[in-house]
């Protein structure tokens, strides 16, 4: 049976935007692109330069509900807490993993490590059903991050999902996503089959490749591309090899109110959150970590 290879229906740059208390980063996708990445909200790339001012204000406390998000660090760390009464270090490597739920309070802040520090923040959507379910958490260390290489050339740090029966620790996500960081060296094909009408887009961090038949244009460093519907991506690298981060969902087509931290279906939704907040009725049930 012959696979149909899903072709580029976008490409993007991210573009440069400052959160929290002044960080600069780079958005790849976020509110503006509703509903074209359903499940995937935002996807922040907080790779920084050398200059510690750029992050090191960090995000100060500040609520979340209705999302699940998780982050991924390259370099350097975070330093966290959160109101489940969890403090500890995200370090290079190293995977935080969040989901809101109800109601979640927390502060994520970056250090440097030699002088560098970087990685992303990729935020999902819950759907209406368990957008007030318990909050859970959990950090993933670097040696608990398994790496397969299903053909040579190949490598591939398997966040979430599954590949060559390798399978990634980050698990029970409700969107049933695949998160992937995938190595090509130079002048390499890959072909990874995906999930029928599940959304899938790769976000490129090195290098330059071929995301589609050959016939298009390279991809480089902070393209984001959506693909369009298949069964299968097919990526070819450059001369330089490329670096590339692969995810995939199960659409929700739900209606989104979203207001900052906080995702809801509905404007009023969306009002009793903050008004929650406000009167220090935000955080429903302590929830569980693992």
């Amino acid at each position: 049976m012959m696979t149909r290879v899903r072709g580029v229906e976008r490409v993007q740059p991210a573009y440069a935007t400052i959160e929290g208390a002044g960080v600069r980063l780079h958005r790849a996708f976020g509110y503006e692109d509703v509903p074209l990445f359903d499940p995937f909200l935002m996807l922040d790339d907080f790779r920084a330069g050398t200059q510690p001012e750029d992050y090191l204000a960090g995000f100060p406390w500040h609520p979340h509900r209705g999302i699940e998000t998780v982050t991924y660090m390259l370099e350097g760390k975070i330093e966290h807490g959160d109101s489940m009464g969890n403090a500890g270090i995200v370090n290079a490597g190293d995977i935080q993993w969040m989901t809101a739920g109800s109601g979640i309070i927390h502060q994520e802040m970056p250090k440097p490590v030699n002088g560098v520090m970087g990685g992303f923040q990729l935020w999902m959507n819950l759907p209406r059903s368990k957008k007030m379910m318990d909050p859970r958490y959990q950090e993933i260390k670097r040696h608990q991050v398994p790496v397969a290489t299903p053909q040579p050339g190949v490598e591939v740090t398997v966040i979430c999902g599954t590949v060559s029966g390798v399978k990634g620790p980050v698990e029970h996500i409700v969107a049933d996503p695949e998160y992937l960081d995938i190595t090509l060296r130079p002048d390499t094909g890959f072909l990874h089959k995906v999930g029928a009408g599940y959304t899938a887009a790769a976000y490129v961090i090195g290098g330059k490749g071929y995301f589609d038949d050959g016939s298009g244009s390279f991809s480089e460093n902070r393209d984001m591309i959506l693909f369009g519907d298949g069964d299968s991506i097919k990526v070819r690298s450059s001369p330089e090899g490329v670096r590339f981060l692969f995810f995939s969902g199960k659409s929700i087509r739900e209606p989104v109110a979203w207001g900052g931290p906080v995702v809801m279906n509905t404007p009023e939704e969306l009002a009793e959150a903050f008004r929650e907040y406000r009167d220090g009725t935000f955080i429903k049930k302590k929830g569980t970590t693992g």
